[in-house]
């Protein structure tokens, strides 16, 4: 088979890989390969962002800038790309980047590990937002550091880092010139019995999908990661399906937002959170800015994880997904998707192509609750996705959704049917509780015990109702770290 040779851009010129092997991570590439020492292994899952690189690519006439885990990513994944290390970030004349300069200033590294990460989500955030003539808040400081673990300073100094970035001016990227490099190295074609395949259109991933049943599917690999990493797994094939254009966009029209089975997290969740703005927390709970950056929407539903946060929520806002392949485009209720512990109704020659999402309705309530240890990058014990419509005091449309509580991302029917009709009071919410207790029977394992999953089940349809009447101030979600004096 044949092993496509990898290009790039590193520091203005093009970087030409050849042999590298389908399943080869970007950081064993930027480590073993190019001597980029300075991008650091920690966790190897994604979770600590200590490896944290940015790439950058085109976006109609500007450059789109990413912060991703150089750890669970291929490293075939960047071609055609631009690419940053921390090595290539100080200006031309040796003096440092504003993100390096804001690190020093602020006493933001102790031990040192995980600045080149930190300083890296730092370097995506002023591209992103100063150098467009932005500006960096606490709170858009917090969601771009989000993926970022410190063990040293207590997060205050870093984020003061991000704030004071402004006072120090960097040699600019010349984004003409980079769109012109990068239509240089963009990729012609894919080989049919290549090892690496990354189709541009759906038409030409289906053939592949067709021809190479047996190739592993990848997106953002935010996942399958894990599987090179921490199982050790090997793929002798890769299918990649963040190129082809089809699946990437995003249509917002009429009645419903139609997001792209390839289409980064952090895209997708903008496009549902302009329509519902309270499910903006949840977005950015759903993983740090790295793993949004990377994962796809498509990805994570296709996974089929009973921990898989998107499913809960978009069960609970009747999402449908549409598959293509075989015969032609099949589209079905997303909870009628899954058959079993990450089985799917998915066919060989199949791939998620679409999910469909119905626009809110007038009148309607939401909340997306997400239960984990840690409030940031972390993985659910339960998440539950409730929208609720209330006319004249009574329930006249629900639909809830769960995670973690099933071997499914699941649909609470039984609580729907109880609650459909009934007069919305405390009672009524104390009795739904009751049914989604009743309705599931979870498991317990290192993230919860089954008693006390089914005990946040109904505690927060409590919450819920205690929100719907107007509570605040009684979740984290509320807090807000203030700079310091």
């Amino acid at each position: 088979m044949e092993t496509r040779t990898i290009r790039f851009i590193r520091r203005g010129v093009v970087v030409a890989l050849p042999n590298v092997p389908p399943d080869r991570t970007l950081l064993e590439v930027l480590r073993e390969d190019l001597a980029c020492t300075g991008t650091k292994e920690g966790c190897g899952e994604g979770d600590c962002g200590a490896c944290t690189v940015v790439t950058g690519e085109a976006q109609g006439n500007r450059i789109s800038y990413r912060a991703i885990n150089a750890c669970i990513r291929l490293a075939h994944s960047v071609d055609g790309l631009a690419l940053w290390t921390v090595e290539d970030i100080a200006n031309t004349d040796g003096t440092l980047h504003p993100a390096q300069e804001a690190m020093v200033a602020c006493h933001g590294s102790q031990c040192g590990f995980c600045t080149p990460g930190f300083v890296m989500s730092l370097f995506g955030m002023y591209n992103n937002h100063l150098a467009r003539g932005g500006a960096i808040t606490r709170e858009l400081a917090q969601e771009g550091l989000s993926g970022n673990l410190c063990r040293c300073t207590g997060y205050r100094p870093i984020l003061d880092a991000a704030q004071t970035m402004k006072h120090w001016r960097a040699d600019g990227i010349d984004e003409q010139q980079l769109l012109a490099q990068l239509q240089l190295v963009r990729p012609q074609g894919v080989a049919h019995d290549a090892t690496y395949m990354a189709p541009r259109s759906l038409a030409e991933l289906l053939r592949l999908r067709s021809a190479h049943p047996r190739a592993q599917l990848v997106a953002g690999c935010t996942d399958v990661g894990l599987w090179v990493t921490k199982m050790h797994m090997r793929f002798a094939q890769v299918l990649d399906v963040t190129r082809v254009e089809e699946l990437r966009r995003i249509d917002v029209s009429g009645d419903e937002v139609v997001i792209g089975a390839a289409a980064p997290l952090e895209d997708a969740y903008a496009a549902l959170a302009a329509d519902r703005p309270q499910l903006k927390v949840f977005a950015s709970r759903f993983a740090g800015l790295p793993i949004r950056s990377s994962g796809t929407m498509g990805g994570n539903v296709a996974n089929g994880s009973p921990i898989g946060d998107s499913m809960p929520l978009l069960i609970a806002l009747a999402a449908r997904v549409v598959l293509a392949g075989g015969p032609g485009d099949r589209e079905m209720p997303l909870e009628d998707f899954y058959t079993g512990y990450r089985k799917t109704v998915l066919a060989p020659d199949e791939v998620v192509a679409h999910i469909r999402v119905p626009k809110a309705a007038a009148g309607e309530f939401m909340r997306v609750y997400k239960i984990s240890k840690r409030f940031d990058d972390d993985i659910s014990a339960v998440c539950l996705a409730v929208r609720l419509l209330v006319k004249d005091d009574k329930v006249a449309a629900v639909s809830i959704g769960a995670g973690g509580v099933a071997a499914t991302p699941v649909r609470a029917k039984q609580a729907e049917r109880l609650l459909a009709g009934k007069q919305w009071s405390q009672a009524t919410a104390l009795e739904a509780g009751k049914a989604l207790q009743a309705e599931f029977q979870p498991i317990s394992d290192m993230r919860a015990s089954a008693a006390y999953r089914s005990a946040v089940l109904g505690n927060l349809m409590q919450r819920f109702w205690l929100e719907s009447q107007g509570a605040s101030r009684i979740n984290l979600e509320s807090f807000v770290l203030e700079p310091a004096p």
